[in-house]
């Protein structure tokens, strides 16, 4: 065998050792040693494509960006999914969790040795083996009459009311993509619970939506006191991070940044 051939094999070996870890995971490299990668997590209703103003504001930021797409089936492979993605990356993580989404980050980051931050965005943040919805009788929000199950179990929001209770802050236009784009949740996830909750470990931030009709904004205060998360208020729908990113990219941008406790 000839010495390029040799060396070809080499290269071949190197760059195929480089690009697949042990875990067979993806990898996403930060951008800079000294910034986190942001990892995002979707609620109910919706997918990733819905950080798609947050995230360029980051990128442009330095930071480097991945968006969770989470199957809704049941919170437990939610969970497994975003702790994959959080596994996968090179260096310190912050991770952001919007409505359900912050269940998910709640149980993903647990025991994490990766995960400097928790970024809650007018989301549920349960306590370790308390059912996600174990305060919506206490803390009543105006969705709840507005939920339609299919045949399956897996929920809706009635597309006439989606923009009223689910986005009043966004365009028409876009709360009808919104709309009609709605990623339905299995109806049985709201009644599952996390092993571990990882704010407890964890140093959280966390935004409430004062105009909030999904999640009672006095659920958002509760939660946020109880973690003892750094809390900002916005005037807001449930959905920040569309009809406000610069205010949702500086919030996890503030977590990224501050000083590890």
């Amino acid at each position: 065998m000839t010495k390029s051939i040799l060396a070809s094999l080499a290269l071949a070996t190197l760059i195929l050792g480089s690009t697949n870890g042990t875990s067979g995971s993806p990898r996403v490299e930060t951008q800079g040693s000294t910034k986190p990668t942001i990892v995002l997590v979707h609620g109910a209703f919706a997918d990733g494509t819905g950080w798609q103003h947050v995230i360029p504001i980051l990128e442009q930021e330095g930071y480097s960006v991945i968006a969770v797409q989470n199957a809704l089936v049941s919170l437990a492979g939610d969970v497994e999914t975003t702790k994959r993605v959080i596994d996968a990356q090179e260096g310190p993580v912050v991770a952001v969790g919007h409505s359900y989404g912050g269940a998910v980050i709640t149980g993903a980051a647990a025991g994490s040795a990766n995960v400097k931050a928790l970024v809650y965005i007018a989301a549920f943040a349960p306590e370790a083996g308390e059912p996600i919805g174990a305060f919506l009788e206490k803390y009543p929000s105006a969705l709840g009459s507005a939920l339609r199950p299919d045949a399956a179990g897996f929920v809706y929001i009635d597309r006439a009311q989606f923009r009223d209770l689910f986005a009043k802050d966004v365009s028409t236009a876009e709360a009808s993509v919104m709309a009609a784009t709605q990623k339905p949740i299995n109806g049985n996830a709201f009644g599952a619970s996390v092993e571990t909750a990882a704010w407890k470990t964890i140093p959280s931030w966390y935004l409430v939506a004062r105009e909030d009709r999904a999640i009672n904004p006095e659920l958002e205060r509760f939660y946020a006191k109880r973690m003892d998360a750094k809390t900002t208020e916005i005037q807001a729908s449930h959905v920040p991070f569309i009809s406000h990113p610069e205010a949702v990219a500086r919030l996890i941008q503030e977590a990224a940044t501050a000083p590890v406790r």
